[in-house]
């Protein structure tokens, strides 16, 4: 264990208990909310508030460290709250959203304007489902009181506290055998494969914004629900000079496009012939997730191998990180997103660790060194 590890683990350990107040116009879901973390000694929940103005003055008084914010509330939603509390009193926040087109489209709005993260509200009525969302609540909220939240012009930083990680489950196995070392051709056909998680939504937008309209196909993996990706796909496709979708089975990849991983479906790269096509897979979460970065890299890995450039950007945890070490070992160039500029350097932090990585960068490094990396294979090849 390195001396560094073995620090941010004491130092965790170490620390009071992560303080939050819950901020939702509905009394069933305060109190839903109050008890899935409450069961945890390392929260302290200080208390709730039904709407902007009693959440602001509670603010003011209890000094949290962490605020869940409901969307939709009545007097002042929970964007213009939003908008306003990072303008005056900039604080980790994660928002409590609906699973609706306008619920995807406004938490995609919050992140924009520096939320940390966010959940779907509890589905209540099923207990197994509930005691789920309970550990992905909890995890988030400690997580998010390391942010260091600034203006939102200025990076947060978050470096992934060992002892709060989401336990694991399944790995790519479960979904992609692990194969022999294939045998890969270098061709001029190259593949961008991107992963992420927590802040990825602005991570992503920002990486695709300075591609050109020729860059080789993108796929890419974001930790987001159904719901969602579709709305997050039309959000990148608005603002990059890449024509941005949600994967479709059995599309051919081509260049001048981006196939973001729909929320329910592990996104795999398969060679068919002379080209790349998406496949998509209903198997069972990988490293608790779906889709997953895992199974995505080990795709590309498998099929791409020297002719693809990998990307691990901001998240919570460690998906991808095992994915980017075979691509690594197949011939891909790996990057990862630096400390500095993550929301959370789980993700990135991970790959480093296992030596997945050739380089970390600052955010807006990422797409300029993705285009010297194609440009020095391209000449290789």
């Amino acid at each position: 264990m390195s001396n560094s590890f073995e620090a941010g683990l004491a130092g965790a350990r170490a620390e009071r208990r992560v303080r939050v107040l819950i901020v939702d116009d509905s009394a069933l879901v305060r109190r839903v909310l109050s008890d899935l973390l409450s069961v945890d000694p390392q929260i302290e929940v200080l208390g709730t508030a039904p709407d902007a103005y009693a959440a602001r003055e509670k603010i003011k008084r209890l000094h949290p460290d962490v605020l869940t914010l409901d969307v939709e509330m009545p007097k002042m939603d929970g964007l213009q709250f939003l908008r306003n509390l990072m303008r005056l009193h900039p604080m980790p926040v994660i928002m409590c959203s609906s699973l609706t087109e306008h619920g995807a489209d406004v938490t995609l709005d919050a992140l924009a304007l520096g939320a940390v993260d966010f959940v779907t509200k509890p589905k209540i009525d099923l207990a197994h489902k509930l005691s789920e969302y309970g550990d992905e609540l909890r995890a988030k909220v400690k997580y998010a009181a390391h942010a260091r939240v600034q203006a939102r012009q200025a990076p947060r930083s978050i470096a992934a506290p060992p002892d709060i990680m989401v336990s694991q489950k399944l790995t790519a196995d479960a979904v992609l055998p692990r194969a022999a070392a294939p045998r890969h051709f270098r061709t001029t056909d190259s593949i961008i494969a991107i992963g992420a998680s927590t802040g990825g939504t602005e991570a992503i937008r920002e990486v695709l914004e300075r591609l050109p309209p020729d860059a080789p196909g993108v796929v890419i993996t974001q930790h987001i629900p159904k719901a969602f990706s579709g709305a997050f796909a039309a959000r990148m496709n608005a603002t990059s000079p890449l024509s941005v979708s949600e994967a479709v089975d059995g599309q051919q990849i081509l260049p001048g496009h981006a196939y973001i991983a729909p929320g329910d479906r592990h996104l795999l790269l398969v060679r068919d012939g002379a080209k790349y096509i998406c496949r998509l897979n209903d198997g069972p979460p990988v490293q608790r997730h779906k889709p997953s970065v895992d199974v995505l890299f080990r795709s590309v890995a498998q099929h791409a191998g020297p002719n693809a450039v990998g990307v691990i950007l901001t998240g919570m945890g460690k998906d991808g990180a095992a994915g980017m070490m075979e691509m690594h070992e197949a011939g891909a160039a790996c990057i990862g997103q630096d400390e500095a500029s993550s929301v959370v350097w789980g993700m990135p932090g991970a790959a480093h660790e296992l030596g997945a990585t050739d380089a970390h960068y600052p955010l807006v490094e990422i797409a300029p060194r993705i285009l010297q990396l194609l440009s020095a294979r391209a000449k290789e090849a």
